[in-house]
């Protein structure tokens, strides 16, 4: 899973974990195993505030964009940040 970020200046917070192809956000999960190879699922049909874009899989990979919130004077990491590779299931580390 390939996850991009749009940082914002917001008093919420983002907590993500992975399983497979089903991406939790805030404790609710999202599953994007439906989502074929060259498929795009529209950001429209997503019924989630942190989710920035439509989701794909290219070459078997879920793309997907997370706006990352931020409190005043972020660190150059969360308010530049790079996009992560996700690998392994289990809780996700966000940019710092």
């Amino acid at each position: 899973m390939i996850i991009k970020f749009s940082p914002q200046r917001r008093n919420d917070n983002l907590t993500l974990s992975k399983q497979g192809d089903i991406l939790t956000i805030n404790n609710i999960p999202y599953d994007f195993s439906p989502i074929p190879d060259g498929g795009t699922l529209p950001r429209e049909a997503i019924d989630c505030e942190f989710i920035c874009g439509d989701v794909e899989r290219i070459n078997g990979e879920i793309h997907i964009s997370l706006i990352l919130p931020h409190g005043p004077n972020p660190t150059r990491d969360v308010a530049f940040p790079e996009p992560i590779t996700v690998i392994a299931d289990g809780e996700v580390v966000l940019p710092e």
